[in-house]
C-alpha cells in the first residue's frame, strides 16, 4: 500500500528531574504523544517509532522546573496519503450514494457515488448492501470487503481521506489479486458513473518498530525537533 513512509529524525525531549531515575520510560511517554496524529514537522501521521538515546549526559534547562534535555535519533513510521496514491482498507458501511471505508484501524475514507466507476451496481442481496460489477459478476463490494482505492483528498486535521473507485485497478482486493495483475498500481483510468462509454479498530495501542516496547496513549509533552 502507499502512503507509508519510514522517516530518521534527531529530536530532543523535556525530561522533568523527577524521572531523571528512569529515562527511558519518560522518553517513551512523551514519543507516545505523538501517535495518531498528523504532525507538520514530519509532514504525516506517526504510527509507531524506534529510538536511541544519543548522549547519557543531559543539557539542564534553567527555570523553576529545571527540565533536561535529551538528545534521540528516531525512526519514525509515517501515514501520509497524497492525491493518487493508491490505499486500502476495510469497507464497514454502504449505502445507495457511498461506501464507508476505515485505514489502517483508525482513519476513515468515503467514496461517493460521483466516485464509483459505472460498471458498479448498487443493490441488496439475501437482506446485504452491495455494490457489483456489471462486467464481472464476481467483483463484489460489500460490508468487511478489503479494497483499494484512490486518494483524492485528505483532512489532515480530522484524519479523513476522500477517495475514489474510479480507476480500474481499484476494487476488492481479492479480485483484483486474480484478475487483473496486468494492471500495474501506477494506472490510472478516468471513467466515472454516469459518463458514457465514449467518453471514457488499530486499536489505540501500537508497538515500536521494534517491538521492545509497548506503547499506550498519553497526555500531551513538549517535544521539539532537533534544528
Amino acid at each position: 500500500m502507499e502512503g507509508l513512509k519510514v522517516s530518521d529524525a534527531n529530536l530532543v525531549v523535556y525530561v522533568h528531574p523527577s524521572k531523571s531515575t528512569k529515562v527511558q520510560q519518560a522518553v517513551l511517554r512523551e514519543l507516545s504523544s505523538l501517535l495518531f496524529k498528523f504532525s507538520e514537522n514530519f509532514d504525516g501521521v506517526v504510527l509507531a517509532y524506534d529510538f536511541q538515546i544519543q548522549d547519557k549526559i543531559a543539557k539542564i534547562l534553567p527555570g523553576f522546573h529545571p527540565y533536561f534535555a535529551v538528545r534521540l535519533k528516531a525512526k519514525l513510521l509515517l501515514f501520509a496519503p497524497r492525491p493518487n496514491m493508491l490505499l486500502e482498507g476495510k469497507v464497514v458501511k454502504l449505502t445507495q450514494t457511498s461506501i464507508h471505508v476505515i485505514v489502517l484501524g483508525f482513519s476513515s475514507a468515503i467514496i461517493s457515488d460521483e466516485d464509483i466507476r459505472e460498471e458498479f451496481n448498487y443493490k441488496i442481496k439475501h437482506g446485504d448492501e452491495q455494490f457489483g460489477s456489471r462486467s464481472h459478476k464476481r467483483h463484489v463490494i460489500k460490508v468487511g470487503t478489503v479494497i483499494r482505492f484512490l486518494v483524492k483528498s485528505f483532512d489532515e486535521e480530522i484524519l479523513h481521506i476522500s477517495g475514489s473507485l474510479v480507476p480500474a485497478n481499484t476494487g476488492s482486493i481479492r479480485w483484483l489479486a486474480r484478475h487483473l495483475e496486468e494492471f500495474s498500481l501506477t494506472e490510472r483510468s478516468p471513467r466515472k458513473r454516469g459518463e458514457s462509454e465514449g467518453e471514457l479498530v488499530i486499536q489505540e495501542q501500537a508497538y515500536s518498530l521494534n517491538n521492545d516496547n509497548r506503547i499506550k496513549k498519553s497526555k500531551k509533552h513538549s517535544i521539539s525537533e532537533e534544528s
